[in-house]
């Protein structure tokens, strides 16, 4: 009953959070993002049944207030990611000694991505089941948007003959924006889920619901094959075109900002022990800040080279305590 209980809430909270951006406030837009939040406290800290619920009371409730329609964008885009995360979250097998393997945090960060660029996909999909409408639908909001922003220098960027600040031709930036978008959509993705993911656990973990012990994050490494699947993602967008080409595209953005977190998670662990470890990371994080565009691949860059050289996760964390008797069989 609890887990009814708890899912059920989890779902409608979740739902809410999701249909407060239609007010188009910023306040609502960042409500918006932490929408699985709820899903993946209910999947954490009662059992993965529970964030099943949530998904499927969010999408009902949805349907019921918006539209029907509306129902499939929550249930794909929100709620289903955000069990499928929690609940590879927990998966866990005993080893000879006692103690509890979990599901390593690389492979989850690579789940992350993979998620990420695939909800991009079925987005851009949704916009137009062909790729002439897709672009075409793009290609029209990108133009409001400018207009809206940039008022009569954007005028004419249907037509081609305005003019945006800098001398760049209306219609060339728009079909830039339109190429590039469904690499930057997926690649932001990815640190909300990984926000989202992490606020749960640690509030779930605060409230000592939390069945496998706090990974230890610095620790984390993507598997050594995942630099060659972002090589064959970068390649299909490079070479493909149509659907396949923004499926590449998507795939391509959400590994390279995974990597961009492993390459921060790789910076946090060798500077471990270091007297000026505070310094150097706060470097780090500032030049991050200030130099956004251009420091996340070079962080990718530094993630590629760890994931690839480095030693498995497995041979780097120190191992888990066992699990409580009574925690066995959470999931």
């Amino acid at each position: 009953m609890s887990t009814l209980v708890t899912g059920a809430g989890a779902g409608l909270v979740s739902a809410l959070l999701f249909t407060v951006v239609i007010t188009g406030s910023p306040l609502a837009v960042m409500l918006s993002y932490v929408a699985p939040l709820p899903v993946i406290i209910a999947a954490l800290g009662w059992n993965h049944r529970a964030g099943l619920v949530a998904a499927a009371v969010g999408a009902l409730a949805i349907g019921i207030a918006l539209r029907w329609a509306a129902a499939p964008a929550f249930a794909l885009g929100v709620a289903l990611p955000a069990w499928w995360l929690a609940y590879l979250g927990l998966l866990g097998r005993p080893t000879g000694d006692g103690r509890t393997e979990w599901y390593p945090v690389g492979r989850l960060l690579l789940w992350v991505a993979a998620v990420a660029g695939l909800v991009t996909f079925a987005g851009a999909v949704s916009l137009g089941w062909s790729y002439e409408a897709y672009v075409e639908t793009m290609r029209r909001a990108i133009e409001s948007v400018l207009k809206a922003e940039l008022g009569a220098g954007a005028e004419g960027a249907a037509g081609g003959a305005g003019e945006l600040p800098g001398g760049l031709a209306s219609v060339a930036t728009v079909d830039t924006i339109v190429a590039v978008l469904p690499l930057a959509a997926a690649a932001s993705f990815v640190p909300m889920l990984v926000i989202n993911l992490w606020g749960a656990a640690k509030a779930v973990s605060l409230s000592g619901r939390l069945p496998r012990p706090w990974p230890p994050l610095p620790l984390m490494m993507l598997p050594r094959q995942a630099p060659f699947a972002l090589a064959i993602a970068l390649a299909g967008g490079v070479m493909l075109t149509g659907f396949a080409g923004v499926l590449a595209q998507a795939l391509t953005g959400a590994l390279a900002a995974a990597f961009a977190l492993q390459g921060l998670a790789a910076i946090h662990r060798w500077t471990m022990g270091k007297a000026g470890r505070p310094l150097i990371l706060g470097l780090v994080y500032l030049v991050v800040v200030i130099f956004l565009i251009w420091a996340l691949p070079v962080l990718a860059v530094v993630g590629v080279m760890a994931a690839f050289f480095g030693p498995p996760e497995h041979q780097i964390t120190s191992g888990t305590p066992p699990v409580a008797p009574d925690r066995q069989n959470r999931t």
